[in-house]
């Protein structure tokens, strides 16, 4: 029994709340940055961590901060500093899941999406806060957010934040955070900057350093094809049709290669998606959903928008342009061959570049298996166009576990008719057979309210509530599309 309670997340004496959603996550045992931040959160020391994509590094610092928020406040208590969108929109996901039971509310702010409508979720009840640095200080002139409160603060891919010229707001934020409160500082590297940002905003931090053994190459076959510029592109299909790849990651130098690839091979009836800094928010933030979900297995990108955004079961990553970067090099590599299975990470280089080819290998500490470029057989082409053509079946999306349990409902009427999240509990709780425990989130909207159900009560709210009037009238009460804020 003694050993029981030792194990897995629960040696870290979390609440049964926190305890029950890792469980329906089915995270079961701590990864090693996990088993290092936590604890030492959940004593209030502050954090400086350097550790790559894919180490559990999210939940390592969501667990502890949504064990610690307290759901009666009002003001939001933890900040979480994101460079890019997409991982903000990533991050919120995972908080939001890891604090489901909890009742916790977890917005997400960053540019491209209207400002009026996320400060009208900011201005309502918010427990933890999401978003990249220029928007978190829009709302923050616009009074839309307020930070008086905050009391765990984490500042996520720092170096990429550094990179992208983002230091000056997050000094500004920082400036305007309480002096008493937990700092979390996460990078893939520690250089002079970092340390810099470190010292001036942290209280002599623990350092943990995830490398060594947990190098994300370490399950990696690594393999290189030389070719003449003009002959790239027939290479990477003659690769492509030997390999076949489940999912693969084809990383270009530059958006316009990106789109020159996507559209060559959109040509040639490969499905494929790509991602780059110049689409549209919806469509880049729509592009990584469907490829997560297995609409298409080949995502087509560029370095800054694919880093940092989690993909599961990558089998290969193709870097189609040879990286300037040593450290880039590993980052791309690092995005297949984790959880326990192997990954292969295929270069097409000219023999221009065997010189930033050896300074990889020797940075990464790798040696690649140069290969010729394949001439495939017809029944492997044939094989692979069969593939192409296979209907699709898509994945299970990362919360759709909570769909077993938790039922939303939307409510018509809203803020406009004078409704409050009182009127919702209070009508919901004189119900047959319905406990306070059993609602979960409320978002009251300008005409629409969000409620959670939990404990598989749902339908038998939604069908008593048919019926029965809120705040004077009968209202409408559907299942909502789905469980995602």
């Amino acid at each position: 029994m003694e050993e029981q309670k030792n194990s897995g997340f629960r040696r870290f004496k979390l609440s049964s709340e926190i305890l029950e959603t890792l469980k329906l996550l089915k995270y079961d045992e701590p990864t090693p940055i996990q088993e290092q931040v936590i604890p030492a959160a959940l004593e209030g020391r502050d954090i400086l961590g350097k550790s790559q994509t894919g180490t559990g590094k999210t939940a390592a610092f969501a667990i502890p901060i949504c064990e610690q928020v307290r759901w009666d406040e009002f003001l939001p208590q933890a900040l979480v500093l994101e460079p890019t969108r997409e991982l903000a929109v990533q991050v919120k996901a995972e908080i939001f899941h890891i604090g489901r039971a909890k009742r916790l509310k977890v917005p997400v702010v960053f540019g491209g999406m209207p400002v009026d409508k996320q400060a009208i979720t900011l201005k309502q009840k918010s427990h933890i806060i999401v978003g990249t640095p220029g928007r978190i200080m829009d709302h923050v002139r616009r009074e839309n957010l307020n930070l008086s409160n905050i009391r765990y603060l984490v500042i996520d891919e720092a170096d990429l934040m550094l990179n992208m010229g983002f230091i000056d707001e997050v000094r500004e934020i920082i400036q305007l955070l309480p002096m008493e409160r937990e700092t979390m500082l996460f990078s893939a590297t520690l250089d002079d900057g970092i340390m810099e940002l470190s010292n001036w905003c942290m209280s002599n931090p623990l350092s943990i350093v995830i490398e060594g053994d947990e190098n994300t190459t370490i399950d990696v076959t690594h393999e290189i094809y030389y070719a003449l510029q003009d002959d790239k592109y027939e290479c990477l299909m003659q690769v492509l049709m030997q390999e076949n790849p489940t999912d693969v990651m084809i990383f270009c130098g530059t958006r316009e290669m990106v789109n020159t690839l996507y559209h060559k091979l959109h040509r040639n009836q490969i499905r494929c998606g790509m991602l780059h800094g110049d689409l549209d928010q919806r469509e880049r933030l729509r592009v990584i959903e469907q490829f997560r979900e297995g609409k298409f297995h080949y995502l087509i990108c560029t370095d800054v928008a694919a880093r940092g955004i989690d993909f599961d079961n990558i089998s290969h990553v193709v870097q189609y342009d040879f990286p300037n970067g040593k450290e880039t090099y590993v980052h791309r590599a690092g995005r297949t061959g984790r959880n326990g299975k192997s990954g292969k990470a295929i270069c097409i280089a000219t023999l221009e570049e065997k010189r930033k080819v050896r300074e990889v290998e020797n940075y990464a500490e790798i040696k690649f298996t140069e290969k010729p470029i394949p001439v495939v057989s017809v029944e492997v082409e044939k094989e692979f166009w069969i593939k192409q053509k296979e209907k699709t079946e898509l994945k299970e999306r990362k919360g759709a576990i909570f769909q077993k349990t938790i039922t939303r409902l939307t409510i018509s009427g809203g803020k406009k008719s004078k409704m409050r999240a009182v009127d919702i509990v209070g009508t919901i709780c004189s119900l047959n057979g319905i406990v306070a425990e059993d609602i979960g989130i409320i978002d009251v909207r300008d005409s629409l309210t969000y409620v959670d159900i939990l404990n598989n009560k749902g339908i038998n709210v939604m069908e008593q509530l048919q019926d029965k009037s809120i705040k004077g009238k009968i209202r409408k009460v559907r299942l909502a599309k789905n469980l995602q804020q």
